[in-house]
């Protein structure tokens, strides 16, 4: 399996992670989850879920589909991916690498609230999160190749006089 490009891992990671957050914010948003009754008759509110929408976002791993979740009302303003945005800027990569690096909850949380100036519910935070330790052990574990070409390259360039003459 491929890890970037268009169905690669790390599309399908970012794919996965985005997608969940965005049913966490509708959860959030309406106040009960999918499929619970009860919860949507305890709220009292006659907004529902209203199914979802393909939205194509250019990301930094490569072109991902999505499906946006959309409510009855019109209502629901994703906060992962801003309405009317092809691109996703460095949202994505920043999750994943937060994650990466071992950040908890709380300081994904204020890192994204620095950076992209709203901070994700803990709820929001955690279900991207789950969903990203499902895969990465996987990807962590992979084998390699047992060859990477590198190649180095450096130079100096100094001016030395040569008969009266700097070259």
């Amino acid at each position: 399996m491929e890890s970037t490009g268009e169905g690669g891992l790390i599309s399908e990671l970012v794919r996965t992670a985005l997608e969940r957050g965005l049913e966490a914010g509708m959860t959030s948003h309406l106040g009960y989850g999918p499929g619970d009754w009860a919860g949507k008759e305890a709220n009292g509110s006659a907004n529902s879920r209203n199914g979802s929408y393909p939205k194509a976002l250019a990301t930094e791993v490569g072109p991902v589909t999505i499906q946006v979740p959309r409510d009855r009302e019109g209502s629901f303003t994703p906060g992962l991916v801003p309405k009317c945005s092809g691109r996703l800027g460095g949202l994505d990569g920043m999750i994943i690498g937060l994650y990466a690096a071992g950040m908890t909850v709380r300081d994904i949380g204020h890192r994204l609230a620095k950076t992209v100036g709203t901070e994700p519910s803990h709820e929001t935070i955690s279900s991207i999160t789950d969903t990203v330790a499902d895969v990465v052990p996987g990807w962590r574990e992979r084998p390699l190749d047992g060859f990477y070409p590198v190649m180095c390259l450096d130079a100096i360039r100094v001016k030395v006089g040569d008969g009266g003459r700097v070259v």
